[in-house]
């Protein structure tokens, strides 16, 4: 497999640390709202290299992160006059129904940054020790030009520091090179715990290099999010981690690019502010979302409209139309022509599009239906699609037979009478389709 690394800025040939062993962390959602498709792009795009990993007999160990206290998390619970822990908890229960929704395999390890004050702690402790990090009079900062290397991985220019600025705040100027806080001290009214160096409660930043360093070691393959974490949130996590191991923190880092709504940024303001919920209110199979980020690249930005969805909805019931007619002989041979064309597709920096034309030239192909069953279900290892599920739908009774009537009546130029055979088979609910590989059938919608 291939795939482009943002560290090392170049497409590569993927390499694990040990053998068929891949640690791999992707960033999970703030647990103060609703998640939105953009977000969904993202984990869905994160769920196939997933899959890529484990179609290369690759043993994943995945870790998602809750940030389950920040900012904005405090600021939502104030506004609602709740307990920060009730608002986390009811996001998180609807982020895990939606991962169901979207066929999204589970991390083996979903970690919430409030279980993990005490390693956030230690590895500012290390910072502290090496002089990487600081004490300010609202809390501990890392000192951006104690690591020669940051910027290393947004390639942003050190121009743009300013010595001695710090940024306390959790969301803050994308090309702002500042110093940034590890750990917040206590203020009125907010979340806090103790600590060595002052009672408080962490930035956004750290949690994520204490849970993954937790759960995957200092040093491990993958680290996945979208385009808009690289900085200064994955900037930040490697020079943290770095800065307090000495080694090297992650091999390939890997994002995903911006979802646009018609052409423009996701924004309330623009009221194209969109949740799973909308999708599924306007009569749509949340799988067919899934289809949709699937047919743009991973790393290309993707344009969101009503009018896209209503057409892989329509792709998608078609492929479930044409598996269900695969699945009459039952489970044959992969074929091998067909397998190679798809996994070549993944294999190439997770070429999705290429990937979706390889299903439909196999769907479309004259192969024998026990072997296109076969070859259709190693596809949807990767896919997600469900086909797995796809109910063969009976043909009425006389309908066959009737068929392949037709078929015969169409072979001896006898067209007024084929097509009082259509008109028939149009009664009993089918439609028919004549095609260079024969006569398809579906039932009417």
């Amino acid at each position: 497999m291939r795939i482009y690394n943002h560290l090392a800025h170049k497409v590569e040939n993927f390499e694990p640390i040990e053998p068929n062993q891949v640690g791999l962390y992707t960033c999970g959602p703030t647990v103060y709202d609703f998640v939105h498709i953009g977000n969904w792009r993202t984990y869905v795009f994160e769920d196939i290299l997933k899959r890529v990993l484990q179609f290369n007999e690759h043993n994943v160990v995945h870790v998602m992160n809750f940030t389950d206290i920040d900012d904005k998390i405090i600021k939502r619970a104030k506004e609602q006059n709740v307990e920060f822990t009730k608002l986390t908890q009811k996001y998180e229960e609807a982020f895990r129904e939606d991962l169901g929704k979207l066929n999204i395999l589970p991390a083996d390890f979903y970690t919430r940054a409030t279980e993990y004050i005490a390693q956030m702690i230690e590895l500012i402790e290390r910072l502290l020790k090496k002089g990487a990090a600081y004490k300010a009079e609202d809390g501990i900062y890392f000192s951006v030009e104690k690591f020669p290397d940051y910027g290393k991985l947004s390639g942003l220019s050190k121009g743009n520091l300013k010595k001695g600025a710090r940024v306390n705040d959790d969301l803050y100027d994308k090309e702002a090179w500042s110093d940034f806080a590890l750990w917040k001290f206590e203020k009125p009214g907010e979340p806090s715990w103790e600590a060595p160096f002052g009672r408080g409660r962490p930035g956004w930043h750290i949690e994520c290099s204490a849970m993954s360093i937790d759960k995957l070691g200092e040093h491990f393959d993958i680290h996945c999010g979208g385009i808009d974490l690289l900085f200064p949130h994955h900037e930040n996590e490697i020079a943290q981690a770095e800065a307090a191991t000495g080694a090297k923190f992650v091999n390939y880092w890997v994002e995903g690019e911006h979802l646009l709504v018609d052409g423009e940024k996701m924004s309330k303001s623009l009221n194209n502010f969109y949740k799973l919920s909308d999708i599924v209110a306007k009569g749509f199979d949340p799988l067919a979302l899934r289809y949709l980020f699937m047919t743009a690249h991973y790393r290309s930005k993707l344009n969101f409209t009503w009018e896209s969805l209503e057409a892989v909805q329509s792709a998608l019931d078609n492929i479930r139309d044409l598996v269900a007619s695969s699945k009459e002989d039952g489970v044959g041979e992969v074929n091998a022509d067909h397998f190679r064309e798809f996994s070549n597709a993944v294999g190439d920096d997770l070429n999705m599009p290429r990937a979706i034309a390889a299903l439909w030239s196999l769907l479309k192909s004259d192969l024998a239906h026990d072997s296109k069953y076969a070859t259709i279900l190693k596809f949807d290892q990767i896919l997600g699609l469900e086909l797995d599920k796809v109910e063969m739908v009976p043909l009425p009774v006389g309908a066959q037979e009737l068929i392949k009537k037709r078929e015969l009546l169409r072979k001896e130029g006898k067209f007024e009478e084929s097509d009082k055979a259509r008109e028939d088979l149009a009664g009993m609910g089918l439609e028919i389709e004549d095609t260079p590989e024969g006569t398809k059938w579906k039932v009417k919608k």
